[in-house]
């Protein structure tokens, strides 16, 4: 049976089998997306890799046998030129530097939820579409791949339905508050809905101007919590 076009078919790679799950899971409601394979070893990730030949590889760090950076050279020296984005609770300069220079696509902290990760997918699947489709004849097309390739997709431009007058609203709660928001409170400074706050904070958190925490309570789903990015959170363990 043949792949739906444009297929972006990716392997999970992680030690704890319930977390590759749910990661799993997460994928799989992002289209293109199609997780083909789990791995949560070194050793099974760069077999996977061998057998199912996956575009991307989500990979942890804290693998049982190797540092998970060190599957990346392995791949390569395989001839597989798969894309890596890092998922991990590893918070060291050290490996995010090492992960940067194995020159991986994102790197995503543990914990994170369904919309930490859903942008990040899009915004790769973007950018492997415009190296797909780039034809280079001079030092311009290289320019444009390039930007393509490393620069933000949301770039400083609001999305459909988002006004600027409402995003300085939302900025200006998130740059005066004394610790973190969330959307209901955001919502309740500047009179807007819940939903609409929400947007312009999941809008802020992708293009990289704001930082998400979040805040497990004792039952349900935990509140994610926004502030602008320099500022303390005041939850740092």
């Amino acid at each position: 049976m043949s792949e739906p076009a444009g297929t972006i078919d990716v392997l999970v790679v992680d030690d704890d089998f319930m977390v590759a799950r749910v990661h799993r899971t997460f994928v799989e409601r992002v289209a293109p997306f199609r997780v083909v394979g789990t791995a949560h070893t070194g050793a099974q990730a760069v077999a996977a890799v061998d057998e199912l030949r996956p575009d991307l590889v989500l990979l942890d760090l804290y693998l049982p046998d190797v540092f998970g950076l060190d599957v990346i050279p392995r791949l390569r020296t395989a001839g597989h030129d798969c894309d890596v984005m890092v998922i991990s609770a590893a918070r060291e300069a050290d490996a995010v530097r090492g992960a940067v220079r194995h020159g991986v696509v994102d790197y995503l902290l543990k914990p994170f939820d369904q919309e930490d990760l859903h942008p990040r997918l899009e915004r790769y699947a973007t950018r492997r579409g415009r190296l797909l489709s780039a034809t280079v004849r001079g030092q311009a097309d290289v320019d444009r791949v390039l930007a393509g390739a490393f620069a933000p997709s949301a770039g400083s431009t609001l999305p459909k339905g988002l006004s600027v007058e409402t995003a300085e609203l939302i900025e200006r709660v998130l740059r005066d508050a004394d610790g973190t928001v969330s959307a209901a409170e955001a919502a309740a400074a500047t009179g807007v809905s819940r939903v609409s706050a929400r947007r312009y904070l999941e809008h802020f958190h992708t293009t990289g101007h704001a930082d998400v925490s979040l805040r497990y309570g004792t039952a349900g789903r935990p509140e994610r919590r926004y502030s602008w990015r320099g500022r303390p959170t005041g939850h740092a363990r």
